[in-house]
């Protein structure tokens, strides 16, 4: 983990502000913006507000235009940062009231060097010298050393010291005494105070056999404090002199003290219990440290206890084992292990009384002597062991109550329990410790892979590899099972093994070793069977939802039960590690546990779980979709108490953000269901998102399944709406071009349906491609035609998309003023029937016309009031549109700075929504600043 980041963003500021780019320093540009960086850096993934950035940059003097500054210095940074690393491994988001560097932070120098430290704590004094020389190696220099102004790093300094003095005092255990003593003269010279470097020379001079020296330096550092501070030495380095003074012999030992132990009693056994470790154990270098810090952290007055608990398969034991037998010289007393059974396939669990049976036969206690009864049992387990330190792994548990008679007494124990469920209890009552373990990363599963075939495959088929680790979920057990396969039958190629796993249908047969009864299905099973009724049927119904995650609602609607209920059934599915929660509310099934759970799905459950998630779907995407702007295609739903509410604009954004990928699964899975109908209504319903994000690659793979699904059916309705809203998303991405014949097929359907309404929205889109055909004057007889039927039908909501894309057409035309009084009156209509998204782009439209009437004074106002009713919406491509005219409006008047500003936040966000206007602003922009 302290290994440099190869890849993507690093930022440095222990030393001169630094960034780097796969390796390579970025040059950052003048002051203020390297100022501006360093505070971000600095309070990485929390906000700075703006006032705090301009107090800083400017002390108490700032300029007028400060934030404008500000502004453009964080438009610099954003574009800097995006060009040198398009991934997006850091990024500077604008959260009010102010911006926020959104980083990993292991991209940042002074986070690592802080956890070197912290990771050094209780090693043994080798390993503790490596990490401290370590993170002090990742100092430049000063800290900010070539930032303006004071940047607050008081707590880097610090941090530096105290790494400093630890690295010290492990050296000086190892006896570099000798080596030390000049670095150390000088220390102390920079850090006259620093009571604890002055410690450090006293015993590095004592042991070097300078006695008179090292009280010299107690002398001149009592003198210094009491003269300049009016305080006498603390009282450790009084100690330390102390013990000079009379020669104390505990001077002499470079080493920490010896840990007196309480040894066994005479006669009785020091049990070694654990099994033998797996072989290939790899990866969780993670989980290994945070029990080699609870372990050295331990009271030994007490007994901890840590919760390792997973899912099925997840390594818990292997990780528990494995551990015990690295740290058994810490517990001389002996190492006791239990398979309780807690979730065996063909077993009950071991009674807590005959596990107390076995033990008390380890620690030596004779066969007639080991007590009938529970509670004596109990008692004489403890008796054995007060004053003793032994480690006790309590491996597959089935419940706290399963565990508790099983802790021994104090005396720095530690007992490792293993479970797939959390074992909440025990960390109440008991003040356990819960390590939860995940899937293995893919680099780890692939090593996995390696060290148990036995040969490297990761070198001699590498794309193979990695794609049987994904193919196991990256799951220990299953990777394992796989790796067998493979040795067990050497004419299995990796190759062979990837095209059996990636049949869905076949993979958890595949993986099944059926003469060992060990298999990925088999675990799971036992999991599954242990689950009361309503909790199996809610695991089947999480199985059914085909996306990424689960959310209760979805879960409510399969199951035909309330939102709470829901919630609850998931979570209690979440302590049983059947699924993970995420997020709060967002639950994800391992793909394994996914394939498992649909094939204990009989298919006419399937199929009703299936209709009902699509009709969840439709119910919740009518009501999002309604938030972020009017519609008036006549599809309406409703019905699903469950179905998620959203209350703003915003909301329903952010809802469709986070269930876009299950929206696209689910028009899938719909599709091959043969639901067509509701897969053509989906896709309509998603068409409001998709236009308002941008949304275009996988959108269209979506419109293209939804027009095919009302084609199957023969739905004309459906047909003519799907194609309608492929046209308005060609049209906000500007790919209308050669889309003619099907807006003309569209108008056909229309006409032949004979509704006023979807004749108006097929001209407009008509109209529209033939602008993209160059052919404006055909265009503009289409616009008119589709206006006079909107005011005829009374349909204000078509009346204005039309008079706002006439007006378009007859501003390429020439003809502003006839498109001003166009576009006023879509302004109007907007404003009446609430469309706030399409208002602020109508309001914009004008500024840009007024601007080209020379009417300067309206077109400013109109464009900032764009802007400011942008933002207050979250509306990413209004603002951007809103802003690319407020800032040609202000070029226009003169003010180039500001106008670049403008253009330049503008050209962000056009390229975080991938629009193709940013390269028209991008063009302005360079075409403002050339020559400045």
């Amino acid at each position: 983990m302290t290994d440099r980041i190869r890849t993507g963003l690093e930022f440095g500021v222990l030393g001169p502000l630094q960034v780097l780019a796969d390796g390579r320093p970025l040059v950052i540009g003048r002051k203020g913006m390297r100022g501006l960086l360093a505070m971000l850096v600095l309070e990485a993934n929390r906000v700075v507000p703006i006032d705090e950035i301009v107090d800083s940059l400017w002390d108490e003097d700032p300029p007028a235009t400060a934030r404008t500054i500000v502004h453009g210095y964080v438009s610099r940074l954003r574009r800097m940062l995006e060009e040198a690393d398009p991934a997006g491994s850091a990024r500077i988001l604008t959260t009010p009231p102010g911006y926020r560097l959104s980083v990993d932070p292991w991209r940042l120098d002074f986070h690592r060097a802080r956890q070197l430290v912290s990771s050094a704590r209780g090693k043994p004094a080798p390993i503790r010298a490596q990490l401290l020389r370590e993170s002090l190696g990742l100092w430049r220099g000063p800290v900010l050393a070539d930032v303006p102004g004071e940047p607050v790093t008081t707590d880097l300094e610090e941090l530096r010291l105290a790494a400093l003095e630890e690295r010290i005092e492990a050296e000086l255990e190892l006896g570099r005494h000798l080596e030390l003593v000049g670095e150390l003269r000088q220390l102390v010279n920079e850090h006259p105070f620093r009571e604890r470097l002055v410690g450090h020379m006293m015993r590095a001079l004592y042991r070097s056999g300078q006695r008179a020296d090292a009280l010299d330096a107690y002398q001149r550092f009592h003198r210094r404090v009491v003269d300049e501070l009016g305080i006498d030495p603390g009282p450790g380095l009084r100690v330390l002199h102390e013990q000079v003074l009379r020669d104390d012999p505990a001077l002499d030992s470079p080493g920490p003290p010896e840990v007196v132990t309480v040894p066994p009693r005479p006669g009785v056994v020091v049990p070694a219990q654990l099994p033998a470790a797996a072989s290939g154990f790899t990866g969780r270098e993670e989980e290994l440290a945070w029990l080699d810090r609870l372990c050295d952290a331990r009271d030994l007055t007490t007994t901890t206890i840590a919760v390792v608990n997973g899912a099925p398969g997840i390594g818990k034991s292997e990780l528990a084992v494995t551990w015990g037998h690295r740290r058994a010289g810490q517990f001389p007393d002996g190492l006791l292990f239990a398979p309780l059974h807690g979730f065996a396939p063909d077993r009950d669990p071991v009674a807590p009384a005959e596990v107390l049976a076995r033990f008390l036969l380890a620690l030596g206690v004779p066969a007639d002597g080991v007590p009938r009864d529970l509670d004596d049992r109990v008692g004489l387990y403890r008796s054995v062991l007060a004053g003793r330190r032994v480690l006790v792994v309590l491996d597959d548990a089935w419940d706290p109550e399963h565990v508790r008679q099983l802790l021994p007494p104090g005396a720095g124990s530690v007992v490792l329990v293993t479970s797939r469920k959390r074992m909440e209890s025990l960390v109440v009552s008991n003040g356990a410790r819960m390590l939860t373990l995940d899937a293995l990363s893919d680099e780890e599963s692939v090593r996995l892979l390696d060290e148990v075939v036995g040969k490297p495959l990761s070198e001699q088929e590498p794309v193979a590899a990695r794609m049987l680790a994904e193919l196991c979920g990256n799951l220990p057990l299953a990777l394992r099972i796989a790796a067998a396969k493979l040795v067990i039958s050497p004419e299995w190629t990796v190759e062979a093994l990837v095209a059996q796993l990636a049949d869905d249908d076949a993979r958890l047969r595949a993986l099944d070793l059926a003469d060992t009864g060990v298999g990925v299905a088999r675990a799971l099973a036992v999991s599954y069977r242990n689950l009361p009724p309503e909790l199996a049927e809610t695991f089947r119904a999480a199985g059914v939802v085909p996306g990424r995650w689960v959310s209760p609602h979805a879960v409510a609607a399969v199951c035909g039960t309330d939102l709470g209920t829901a919630a609850g059934r998931l979570a209690d599915l979440a302590d049983a590690h059947l699924l993970v929660e995420q997020w709060r509310g967002g639950f994800v099934l391992h793909d394994l546990v996914r394939l498992y759970a649909r094939e204990v799905l009989e298919a006419e459950e399937a199929d009703r779980a299936l209709r009902r998630l699509v009709d969840h779907y439709l119910v919740a995407c009518d009501h999002a979709r309604r938030l972020v702007r009017p519609v008036a295609d006549g599809l309406d739903f409703s019905g699903n108490p469950a179905a998620p509410r959203p209350a703003t604009s915003a909301q329903a954004l952010s809802w469709f953000d986070k269930e876009w990928p299950n929206i696209i699964a689910v028009v899938h899975a719909a599709a091959e269901a043969g639901l067509h109908r509701r897969v053509w209504q989906l896709v309509r319903l998603v068409h409001t998102y998709c236009v308002t994000r941008l949304v275009r690659r996988e959108w269209q793979a979506v419109a293209e399944i939804g027009l095919a699904s009302a084609r199957v059916v023969g739905d004309r309705f459906g047909e003519v709406l799907v194609l309608h809203a492929m046209q308005d998303i060609d049209n906000r991405t500007g790919s209308l071009r050669g889309t003619l014949e099907r807006a003309e097929l569209a108008h056909a359907i229309a006409l032949e349906l004979g509704e006023a309404r979807y004749v108006v929205m097929t001209l407009d889109k008509l109209a529209l491609a033939l602008v993209a055909e160059g052919r404006l004057e055909e265009a503009l007889v289409r616009h008119r035609e589709a206006v006079e039927i909107a005011r005829r039908d009374v349909d204000p909501i078509g009346e204005a998309t039309v008079l706002n894309n006439l007006a378009q057409t007859e501003q390429l035309l020439g003809q502003r003023e006839k498109a001003a009084q166009h576009q006023f009156r879509a302004v109007e209509l907007y404003h009446r029937v609430g469309d706030e998204r399409a208002y602020a782009v109508a309001v914009n439209n004008l500024a840009e016309l007024y601007a080209e009437l020379g009417l300067l004074p309206e077109a400013e106002e109109h464009a900032r009031q764009g802007v400011e009713l942008a933002r207050g919406g979250s509306m990413q491509f209004e603002e951007a549109f809103g802003r690319q005219v407020l800032g040609q409006v202000l070029a226009a008047r003169g003010e180039r700075v500001a106008a670049q500003a403008e253009l330049a936040e503008s050209l962000r966000l056009f390229v975080r929504l991938g629009s193709p206007r940013a390269t028209l602003v991008r063009t302005a922009l360079e075409a403002l600043t050339t020559g400045i």
